[in-house]
């Protein structure tokens, strides 16, 4: 006869579980990670730094999750642990922001963005652990909530952070995103761990199944243009533009909140609703039409309110496509390597993390910030039509090998 403690765990209805914990937990996780995010560039040419370094500095955050989520992923699968694995990263979370305290030297920052970007690794443990409290055709919808509160988190530390840089100071906007994620590094104890009792390891041969995956590859490949036209824009070098517009700290953390909050909104409606009515592939593709159009609109806004107005636009076209490239990541994946596929996905778009900083960084010292906000946008657009043709194949394939009973469901 099973326990009390194991029947408990085996249903599959979230309310089960302690969802609003983890979703807060989620928010604080986030919050600590970007109250630095809207002054960051700005802070680093205050230092001196040109916008090439300036771009790699914050491209370092992306480029540290590539090399870690892949085996960040593996081992949780390997370990049957996920809960560890988010107590580490709020503890790096707190590392970062903290560590201002001991230079401020550009080298030292951008050894603190690295450790950032080991921090946020860690998300592929989130996904996974929130998604398992949901039965599996579920997903879209687990990935649209937590995508809500990953956004929350982030426009409310944007916010704060702004709003402390302006009134103390910029290494303010560090340390109250460190004192954040301390409290959230308390509660990250609390949470409740979740594996199937027949649940295996995964192998070598179930990595390679996850590897050579062509709906993975497909949206992870999407998900690096993705993540570069997002992290070349508003985490990246939107504020600075905003900042040439006139806008000062609290001004460029209200741009990133304007821009945020739209994302929230679209998350929760696109992963609830608007994926279940017009499909996952039609949502995705106005999702990177709204982020490309509105970004190629950015050299052509001459006042902060207007530059506000575009990027709030284009907040609902990466709250869109973001949870529903995330789900179809996972969704076909069997539980026992679901970590793997996160570890895989969240990799590969790192890669668009750490290029869309740096490329914007070497078009403000060789082109123009404007030039390279038309072709990061206009890649936007071209993404949206690769994006038609690649999800309309792999979907279509999978479809028929589900109806044929060919479809290995772990794979």
């Amino acid at each position: 006869m099973k326990s009390a403690a194991s029947l408990a765990g085996n249903r599959v209805h979230p309310s089960g579980y302690r969802i609003p914990l983890f979703c807060a937990v989620t928010l604080l996780f986030w919050f600590s990670m970007y109250t630095c995010v809207p002054i960051l560039t700005a802070y680093v040419e205050s230092l001196g730094a040109s916008n090439k370094m300036a771009g790699l500095i914050v491209g370092m955050y992306g480029l540290s999750q590539m090399l870690l989520r892949i085996p960040v992923g593996v081992v949780s699968d390997r370990l049957h642990k996920r809960k560890m694995f988010i107590i580490s990263g709020m503890f790096a979370s707190i590392i970062a922001g903290s560590g201002i305290l001991l230079s401020d030297d550009v080298t030292w920052i951008l050894v603190l963005r690295i450790i950032a970007g080991v921090a946020a690794a860690t998300w592929v443990d989130f996904t996974i652990l929130f998604a398992s409290y949901y039965a599996k055709h579920e997903t879209t919808r687990a990935m649209g909530t937590i995508t809500v509160y990953n956004s929350l988190g982030q426009m409310m530390g944007i916010l704060t952070g702004g709003w402390f840089a302006d009134m103390y100071g910029w290494e303010s906007a560090f340390l109250i995103g460190s004192a954040v994620g301390l409290v959230g590094m308390l509660g990250a104890f609390f949470i409740v761990e979740k594996f199937e009792e027949n649940e295996q390891k995964i192998t070598m041969q179930g990595i390679i199944q996850v590897a050579s995956d062509r709906i993975l590859l497909v949206v992870s490949g999407l998900s690096i243009l993705f993540q570069l036209l997002m992290f070349a824009t508003v985490f990246g070098f939107t504020p600075l533009y905003a900042q040439s517009l006139g806008a000062g700290k609290l001004d460029m953390g209200l741009l990133t909140f304007c821009s945020t909050l739209p994302t929230a909104i679209a998350a929760w409606i696109g992963g609830s609703y608007l994926a279940q009515k017009f499909g996952e592939r039609n949502v995705i593709i106005l999702g990177l039409i709204l982020t490309g159009a509105f970004t190629i609109l950015i050299p052509f806004t001459g006042s902060l309110w207007l530059l506000i107005v575009t990027q709030a636009l284009a907040g609902f076209g990466r709250g869109f496509t973001s949870p529903v490239l995330m789900a179809l990541s996972i969704k076909h994946i069997g539980t026992d390597k679901r970590a793997t596929a996160m570890g895989f996905y969240q990799a590969i778009y790192g890669l668009g993390m750490f290029a869309g900083p740096l490329f914007m960084g070497i078009a403000g010292d060789w082109l123009t910030l404007r030039d390279g906000f038309v072709i990061v946008g206009a890649l936007g657009c071209v993404t949206a039509l690769l994006g038609h043709l690649l999800l309309k194949k792999v979907l279509a394939q999978r479809q028929a090998q589900a109806a044929s009973g060919g479809m290995n469901a772990g794979a």
